[in-house]
């Protein structure tokens, strides 16, 4: 509109100056010169002014509200995006982060077995052999027990992050709690003293292959140590971190000399050691060499030393105390017990109860005393 006055007021501007009677007809002819027109070119000129001012349009004021919406609709595009690529990136992260759990256990299991040949070993393989440098898994089921055999073929370690016991109710056992009926025939269980002991026992989850069975000796393997810490675990409803280290004498028999169990109980870290041996024959022999060496004291004391007589007094304070005192002793144990409780008492079937005279122990036991 604008521009329409515009023009329109330089044509007549220029018409007046040219033909001054063509724009002004109502006055007279002799007042329709130039001067006049200039005059009323002013009026119009300020008229014009107030028309532009009045209809002009606001442009200015429209581009810069144009410019702010504009601005406003790009920074929520940018802040839509910036959204969205943290979201991918969060994804990004998080599938980043599980990758990297999986590759490290992944690399974890791969750094176990580094130097060995994993091999599958049907559980109930009645075979005596082993493969040199391989490992096997000798869990029942799902569960995850690894066993170890050195470059002779001898088992050597076994490995269990869980220990997960026997679920008679969901897994096939026979009558007697056992996965197979029969076990594997390594070299050495055909001694009537040698039992096919499970490493990892049938109710903790084992198998019975030759990857988890040695020749060990059937009291240990029954009533003994063995027998204890199996039970233990069994009593904790498992255990966790288990390691069991299998020594032998020499390089050529399958026939262990020690045993070394490590495990975990309520955060409570477990470690079992005793070698391959009869347990009862093993605390016979300890007892009848503490007892020839109290034997030889006593004879020492009695013919070289003398005491004066506030010794006499105190040592016999204390020999009084002592037989007054109550403990708990086995036929073939070595010590005596105070409390009938005591971990050690609970792998024999015969506790004797008296004073420490009447006991003939003169060692009290390092668990209870």
């Amino acid at each position: 509109m604008g521009n329409l006055f515009l023009m329109l007021f330089i044509i007549s501007i220029i018409t007046g100056i040219i033909r001054p009677k063509k724009v002004i007809r109502w006055v007279n002819k002799n007042s329709s010169n130039r001067k006049s027109v200039l005059k009323y070119c002013g009026l119009s000129t300020l008229i014009f002014f107030i028309l532009v001012g009045v209809t002009a349009p606001k442009t200015q004021n429209t581009t810069t509200q144009s410019q702010i919406d504009d601005s406003k609709t790009e920074a929520k595009a940018d802040t839509k995006v910036e959204d969205n690529l943290n979201e991918e990136n969060k994804k990004t992260t998080d599938t980043s982060n599980v990758d990297a759990i999986e590759l490290t256990s992944a690399n974890s299991t791969e750094d176990i077995f580094a130097g060995y040949r994993l091999i599958e070993v049907d559980g109930g393989n009645l075979s005596g052999h082993r493969e040199p440098n391989v490992v096997v898994d000798i869990g029942f089921g799902d569960r995850k027990y690894y066993a170890f055999t050195n470059e002779y073929g001898q088992l050597v370690k076994v490995i269990a992050k869980e220990i997960i016991l026997q679920d008679a109710s969901t897994e096939a056992v026979n009558s007697n709690g056992r996965y197979y009926a029969d076990e594997a025939k390594v070299p050495g269980v055909e001694s009537k003293n040698l039992d096919e002991g499970h490493v990892i026992a049938d109710s903790l989850g084992g198998v019975s292959n030759a990857y988890n069975i040695t020749p060990q000796n059937s009291t240990l393997n029954r009533h003994g140590d063995q027998a204890y810490l199996e039970k233990v675990i069994r009593d904790a409803g498992g255990c966790t971190d288990f390691v069991a280290v299998i020594t032998y004498p020499d390089t050529t028999t399958q026939i262990p000399s020690h045993y070394s169990y490590t495990y975990t109980i309520n955060g409570n870290v477990i470690n079992d050691e005793f070698d391959n041996v009869n347990p009862d024959e093993y605390n016979a022999n300890l007892e009848s060499n503490t007892s020839s060496n109290n034997s030889t004291y006593s004879n020492n004391k009695a013919s070289g030393t003398t005491s004066d007589n506030s010794n006499n007094e105190i040592s016999n304070t204390q020999s009084s105390t002592n037989n007054s005192e109550i403990v708990y002793w086995t036929p073939k144990g070595k010590s005596y017990h105070t409390t009938k409780s005591c971990p050690t008492l609970s792998r024999s079937k015969t506790i004797l109860e008296g004073t420490i005279q009447q006991s003939g122990k003169n060692d009290p036991c390092d668990k209870c005393h």
